[in-house]
């Protein structure tokens, strides 16, 4: 999106803005529609793809932002492409790439957090729909470019839910009364892309750093003693050198890092721990090996010893019974990213919730 916006593309921006029943994918979620076709990012399993694809030609030609929904419940198991997972109704909010995303891009691209409020539906003649303001936590709603902006009446009473959903990702519609009608407001929360940070420079931290890049993190290597450059590492986004004591140096947005240790080395190990433990707030350290070898590290030092064992994860994974490297490393990556989204990492079958957080819409 950024890269977009800074060369003045045509394009349209795909949210989810609601979902009822069944479907892939969750309020917030995102597909980026070019004018030549091409797109990044999915709504659906595929159930709408090459509708939301059409329909952002367009909106692209009209100009301003549109409102879909599409009902996948039908009888009919032809309609829509029924049959490819889609069982729910989905409101879609499309809007042509405009200035009203840099604010929200610039805090997300220093490390912080934004909530984006959009008004997607209004009987009030004075708030229009696609008006847009946006917080980064800290202080009152911004205005942007390009934008009509929202009533602060409006904006104060979904105060709650944007509360809610800072730092947290994930998307809401409120609808909100007021004295000359109804407007439907979505809460977005927008939050960084999470790092994995991996400390080593052996080659098994390549499939690991692989996985992780296919999943969606950010990768970090931080390459101790006998250093290896960028070159080395073709899936990492970033490679730097230095020390073990130095990894801290390493994390840049520590609520959104996680790290694996894997050098190999005992006393490597131990100081790139000590270090992460002590110098930064990553909520997971994960340190590769048996368990009776971090007894060992764990008995040469007093800052492993009294850290907060809810930091610490070893032996590193999930329990996926392999043992061949690109095997271990999706065991480790699916931890990461169960620890990441604040589940267990079991199986689905055997939880008899919903697969997916429910966040319904609001009325105020």
């Amino acid at each position: 999106m950024r890269r977009d916006l800074e060369c003045d593309a045509d394009s349209v921006v795909v949210t989810v803005a609601d979902v009822e029943g069944t479907a892939y994918r969750r309020p917030g979620a995102k597909m980026l529609v070019r004018g030549d076709g091409t797109s990044v990012g999915a709504v659906t399993a595929g159930c709408l793809e090459d509708s939301v694809t059409a329909l952002s030609m367009e909106v692209l030609d009209a100009g301003g932002p549109r409102l879909v929904t599409f009902d996948l419940m039908e009888e009919d198991e032809d309609a829509w492409g029924l049959g490819l997972g889609c069982n729910g109704v989905i409101d879609v909010l499309l809007e042509p790439l405009d200035a009203s995303w840099r604010g929200p891009l610039d805090e997300l691209d220093a490390g912080g957090s934004a909530t984006v409020l959009t008004v997607v539906d209004s009987t009030a003649p004075n708030v229009p729909v696609g008006a847009r303001v946006y917080t980064d936590g800290s202080s009152r709603p911004r205005e942007v470019a390009e934008r009509d902006s929202i009533p602060g009446s409006v904006v104060e009473s979904v105060a709650s839910v944007v509360s809610a959903r800072h730092g947290r990702g994930g998307a809401t519609t409120v609808e909100v009364g007021t004295e000359r009608g109804t407007v439907t407001v979505l809460v977005d929360g927008l939050v960084p892309v999470s790092t994995l940070l991996l400390s080593g420079s052996q080659p098994d931290v390549h499939p690991v750093a692989r996985v992780a890049s296919a999943a969606g993190f950010e990768v970090a290597v931080h390459s101790p003693r006998g250093a290896r450059g960028p070159e080395d590492f073709p899936h990492a986004d970033r490679v730097e050198t230095g020390h073990p004591s130095t990894v801290g140096a390493s994390v840049e947005v520590p609520e959104h890092t996680y790290a694996v240790v894997m050098t190999h080395n005992l006393v490597d190990d131990r100081i790139a721990v000590e270090a992460l433990l002590t110098e930064t707030a990553v909520p997971y350290v994960g340190v590769m090996g048996p368990r009776d070898r971090f007894e060992r590290l764990r008995d040469r030092s007093d800052v492993v010893a009294g850290a907060d064992p809810d930091r610490i994860a070893t032996p590193v994974g999930l329990d996926l019974g392999g043992g061949e490297p690109m095997e271990i490393a999706l065991s480790i990556v699916s931890e990461v990213l169960a620890v990441s989204n604040g589940r267990e990492g079991g199986r689905l079958r055997d939880d008899e919730g919903p697969i997916h957080t429910r966040v319904g819409s609001e009325r105020s």
